[in-house]
């Protein structure tokens, strides 16, 4: 059950344009059809900068509150770090790893390309 609410984890898509520090509180449910699996709750401290003209990055960690449906509510480790990159003009490209501690620990990926109008 960890897995999925940890996939949660993914739905979340961290950026930004301004360098420095930052604190970001999240809030991912996880749902198999109508069925609640639980909430993983992230309160992490990050620092985002640029990386030349057209590429950004960002990496965040701190605990993770892992609330499952019917189960004892749990403090675990969590974070990502990304980065993004400008194709184009009208397209970003991005990519983010992400991982949880518990019994097993569990690992994400995403990848992505954003097209503005």
């Amino acid at each position: 059950m960890k897995s999925i609410i940890a996939a949660g984890l993914l739905l979340g898509c961290a950026s930004g344009a301004i360098a420095g520090p930052y604190a970001n509180v999240e809030a991912n449910s996880g749902f198999v059809g109508s069925d609640y699996s639980g909430t993983v709750t992230d309160v992490h401290v990050g620092y985002e900068g640029a990386l030349g003209s057209s590429a950004g990055y960002y990496v965040q960690a701190g605990p993770a509150i892992v609330s499952p449906d019917g189960g004892d509510v749990e403090t675990e480790l969590s974070g990502k770090t990304g980065l993004s990159v400008a194709a184009t003009e009208n397209v970003d490209i991005y990519g983010e790893i992400s991982f949880i501690t518990g019994d097993d620990n569990s690992y994400g990926t995403k990848v992505g390309v954003k097209y503005t109008f």
